[in-house]
C-alpha cells in the first residue's frame, strides 16, 4: 500500500471519529461469509457502520487524539480488527448481544470509546456498554419522571370526582 493510499485511509478514520465520536473496536476474524453478512445487516440495521480497518493506520488515529482515554484504545490492537461507528452509544453492544444469542462466538469486543465515558478495555465490558443508555432512551426517562407526578394529582382527581359523583347518586 503506497504512503498516499495509508494517509487517505488514516484521514477517512479520522472523519468518521468526528461524525460519530463512539466507537467499538472488534474482532470478527473467522467469521464464515454467512455470518459476516448477518453481522453486517445487523450493523446496518442498527444504524452502526462496520469497516475492517489495518492495526498501524488504527493507532495513528488514536494516538493523534488529543483524547487521552481514546490513546488507550492502542493496547487492544492486536490480531483482526473492525471498528463499529456508532451515534446510539449501546447499539453496538446490542448487535454483537444480538450475535451471541444466535450462537457465534464473534464479533469479541477488544475495547470501546464513548464520548465523555473513560475507556471501555476488554470482553467483560460488554454487559456494561449494553447497559448504556441511548440519547432517545434518556430522554423518554425524563419525560416519563417530569409526567408522572401530573398523572398522581390527575388521577386523584379523577378519583374525586368519581366519589363525588358516587355521593350526590345516592
Amino acid at each position: 500500500m503506497r504512503k498516499e493510499e495509508k494517509l487517505d485511509i488514516i484521514n477517512a478514520i479520522s472523519a468518521q471519529l468526528e461524525e460519530t465520536p463512539n466507537f467499538y473496536i472488534a474482532d470478527i476474524a473467522g467469521l464464515n461469509a454467512g455470518k459476516t453478512h448477518a453481522l453486517r445487516k445487523a450493523c446496518f440495521e442498527a444504524g452502526v457502520k462496520l469497516t475492517v480497518v489495518k492495526n498501524t493506520l488504527l493507532t495513528k488515529v488514536l494516538e493523534s487524539s488529543e483524547n487521552e482515554e481514546m490513546k488507550k484504545l492502542t493496547e487492544v490492537l492486536a490480531g483482526p480488527t473492525a471498528i463499529m461507528y456508532t451515534v446510539a452509544p449501546n447499539a453496538p453492544a446490542k448487535v454483537i448481544k444480538k450475535m451471541r444469542e444466535t450462537g457465534a462466538e464473534k464479533p469479541v469486543l477488544k475495547g470501546a470509546f464513548i464520548t465523555d465515558w473513560p475507556a471501555f478495555i476488554g470482553e467483560d465490558k460488554l454487559d456494561a456498554l449494553y447497559a448504556i443508555k441511548s440519547r432517545e432512551e434518556m430522554i423518554g426517562d425524563i419525560i416519563g419522571l417530569l409526567q408522572s407526578p401530573i398523572r398522581n394529582v390527575l388521577n386523584a382527581l379523577e378519583n374525586k370526582d368519581k366519589k363525588d359523583a358516587e355521593a350526590s347518586a345516592e
